[in-house]
């Protein structure tokens, strides 16, 4: 009997390549390193997603790679930008490169302009510093732990937020948390007990009549109790303030949650409202009373993060929604944007006209106003200019810790 043998079917090679004498496997992990760095939360798990992903869509279009690591590798809005230049960075054609280069060199009489990126993305490609000093031995004393210098935090106290690396980003995130933001306030309904007011306060004028033998030695009085004004909080999460809302956000929220008024800590009414394309309420995110389970609630609630701005449409959803969470003439509204509305102006300055009507004062907070010579000529911001009481600078530290004397001062005019 002939036994008929057929050649050994060759084994399918995998699509990348071994992994182990490859250079993509490497690629991956200090791409996801890279992330990590510019302040994209990816871990180990993520990264063995991104690997299969690859696996699944190839490499021959760079567009579907692109897509295929941001659908593993991300998970908020906001970092979508910086996933997309640091793949830009890690992920392009060297020969392509090289005859652009070559193109350029005779042409060229200087040293060319790096390619502006953002911060966040020059830390995490920049390599990593030298230690200043050795890590100090079991018997070598410490003379100073500090986070930082009295310079660096001077620095960082002026620096505009749009310009701050991922470390410094978080520390600033931290620090803005602690700036106080004392309310202006207004006489109540209700009524206390004291030595000064209109009324008598006649229960307790009969009580120390009754101790001292039915003599009124003095008049007690009742005067009106102090509250904080109500605040509207309507903040812009399109994409040129991305770098200023979630900063912004933490620091109203530590910073509105209480108040101080006659000797007591008083709860703040606010309602707070996201705009980009659409309007948000992030007012039961801001009932939490930790700023970062606030943060993350705002997040999963905003859908259209670093998007358009169309405030004229989100105003007149909060007339048709939510008119009613306006407290009277009492509300004190802050509109944080820096005016770059894509919508119709006419419609714009009507709505800011309704809200101007039902509300005390209404301010505007504009981290434009970091540029010397900065005017409002933008068609948006032109409608806010003159539909505002006011308009205050927030881009750093120092234009933050200013910010209650200057609502104070808008407020007694």
């Amino acid at each position: 009997m002939t036994i008929s043998t057929s050649p050994a079917t060759p084994r399918r090679a995998p699509q990348l390549g071994d992994a182990r004498s490859g250079k993509l496997a490497a690629n991956l992990v200090a791409f996801g390193r890279a992330l990590r760095r510019a302040g994209v939360p990816v871990d180990g798990a993520r990264i063995a997603l991104a690997q299969q992903a690859i696996e699944a869509v190839g490499v021959a279009r760079r567009e579907d790679m692109a897509a295929a690591l941001e659908a593993v590798l991300l998970s908020r809005e906001q970092d979508r930008a910086v996933f997309a230049e640091l793949f830009d960075a890690f992920f392009r054609d060297p020969e392509l490169a090289h005859k652009l280069l070559a193109q350029m060199l005779p042409r060229a009489e200087g040293r060319a302009e790096p390619p502006r990126q953002r911060p966040r993305v020059r830390e995490a490609l920049a390599p990593p510093k030298p230690q200043a000093q050795q890590a100090a031995g079991p018997d070598q004393a410490v003379d100073l732990d500090a986070a930082m210098t009295a310079g660096a935090a001077e620095r960082l106290r002026h620096a505009d937020f749009n310009l701050l690396s991922a470390s410094e980003y978080r520390l600033v995130e931290r620090l803005v948390r602690d700036i106080p933001l004392p309310l202006p306030s207004v006489a109540s309904r209700r009524t206390r007990g004291g030595e000064r007011g209109a009324r008598v306060h006649w229960a307790r004028t009969l009580r120390r009549a009754a101790r001292s033998g039915g003599d009124l030695v003095s008049l007690a009085r009742l005067r009106r109790r102090r509250q904080p004004l109500p605040l509207l909080l309507l903040v812009d999460v399109s994409g040129s303030m991305e770098r200023y809302a979630r900063l912004l956000l933490a620091f109203l929220h530590a910073a509105t949650a209480r108040t101080r008024l006659d000797g007591a800590n008083l709860r703040v009414r606010r309602d707070v409202f996201a705009f980009g394309t659409a309007l948000t309420d992030l007012t039961p995110a801001f009932a939490q009373a930790d700023t970062d389970a606030m943060l993350a609630d705002a997040g999963r609630a905003i859908r259209d993060f670093a998007g358009g701005t169309r405030l004229g449409d989100s105003l007149a959803q909060l007339r048709r929604r939510h008119g009613r969470r306006l407290v009277g003439r009492r509300t004190l509204v802050l509109i944080v944007s820096d005016g770059l509305d894509t919508g119709e102006p006419g419609a714009l300055a009507e709505e800011l006209a309704w809200l101007g009507r039902h509300c005390r004062r209404m301010l505007w907070l504009n981290p434009l106003l970091r540029f010397d010579g900065y005017a409002p000529s933008a068609r948006g911001a032109a409608q806010l200019h003159r539909a505002c009481d006011g308009m205050l600078a927030v881009h750093n530290v120092s234009k933050l810790q200013e910010l209650a004397g200057a609502i104070a001062a808008l407020l007694e005019r």
